[in-house]
């Protein structure tokens, strides 16, 4: 018997551990990002969309080692950062960061630059409660009183966070149930919106309530909270009533900021980012973060994120396609 040597050996092993490696198929090795990926928000730098972007995209970073770079494309209400984020290339290094109904909104209008199935739901990161504000110093006392004085003068002004944005259709719900008329003021997102409000510019304003939250704390609150877009009372505000109580719309209404991707992402690319944010968003340290910055996650899985955006396209399309 002919003893081999242990060069030979071991040259036997690294070609068997090779052959092994190549036999591999590549639908097995797990994607991993290789270098930053981007991330399209459709409204300015400072807005609430941005910022909720912001926070949490900066805590996916520590999770995947990789930059999370904010590409803000403000514009059209939305259409020109969604058009460029349904329209980049499927390969895991661009994903957004939507708003609902907003998103919905825009695709069901004639002419659409997209639709909802040019994107793949990844994870839903937020629900906002819309609510209606004036300012702090304002004569109206309640949501009673400014919807007489609105009945009274059909020039009270709103300032929303775009044409046709969830802010918008707030306002619309709003004045179409309580049977008043209104000049909308659109602005480039909802801190241009509340700053328009806070100087004077317009009467009244709908916002998602974490927009305004600190704008109503303090010895010196420069908002006053008037109604809730919900079917009841918030636990932190128990003495502002809903809007249903006062026999306005009486459903819940608000916002969903949410990550999807351009539709046709590889199967274990998406796999990765469904995974990741999954971990990211039920990590107690990212939700006590979160709660910090006054806002609350709302997660949900890339199926479950899936139907609730079919669910906001059925509501654009049987609801608010009526309010314009």
């Amino acid at each position: 018997m002919i003893k081999k040597s242990s060069k030979e050996l071991k040259m036997k092993k690294l070609a068997l551990a090779l052959a092994v490696a190549m036999a591999i198929p590549l639908s097995a090795q797990a994607w991993t990002p290789e270098k930053d990926v981007s991330v399209i928000v459709a409204y300015k730098a400072g807005s609430g969309t941005d910022t909720g972007a912001r926070l949490l995209m900066t805590l996916t970073e520590k999770e995947i080692g990789k930059a999370m770079i904010i590409n803000n494309l403000p514009g059209a209400d939305g259409k020109i950062g969604w058009t460029k984020l349904v329209n980049s290339k499927p390969d895991g290094y661009t994903i957004g960061y939507i708003n609902l109904p907003t998103f919905t909104t825009l695709a069901n209008e004639k002419n659409a630059p997209f639709k909802i199935t040019q994107i793949d739901p990844i994870a839903n990161h937020l629900t906002e409660t819309g609510v209606v504000v004036v300012r702090a110093d304002s004569k109206w006392q309640s949501l009673q009183d400014l919807v007489k004085e609105a009945k009274a003068n059909d020039k009270l002004r709103c300032s929303t966070n775009g044409v046709k944005a969830s802010n918008h259709t707030a306002a619309q719900l709003l004045s179409q149930s309580a049977g008043f008329k209104y000049k909308a003021v659109p602005y480039g997102g909802t801190a241009d919106q509340l700053m328009a409000l806070r100087q004077g510019e317009v009467d009244f304003s709908c916002a998602k309530i974490a927009d305004v939250a600190k704008l109503l704390e303090g010895d010196k609150p420069e908002l006053r909270l008037l109604g809730v877009f919900d079917t009841k009372r918030l636990e932190a505000y128990p003495n502002v009533p809903t809007l249903g109580e006062l026999g306005y719309y009486d459903q819940w209404y608000g916002s969903a900021p949410a990550i999807v991707a351009p539709a046709g992402m590889p199967e274990d690319v998406l796999k990765y980012w469904v995974e990741t944010f999954s971990k990211v968003l039920n990590d107690p340290a990212v939700k006590e973060a979160h709660e910090k910055g006054g806002l609350t996650i709302d997660y949900k899985d890339n199926k479950a994120l899936g139907e609730l955006i079919k669910a906001q396209d059925v509501f654009a399309k049987e609801v608010i396609s009526k309010l314009y």
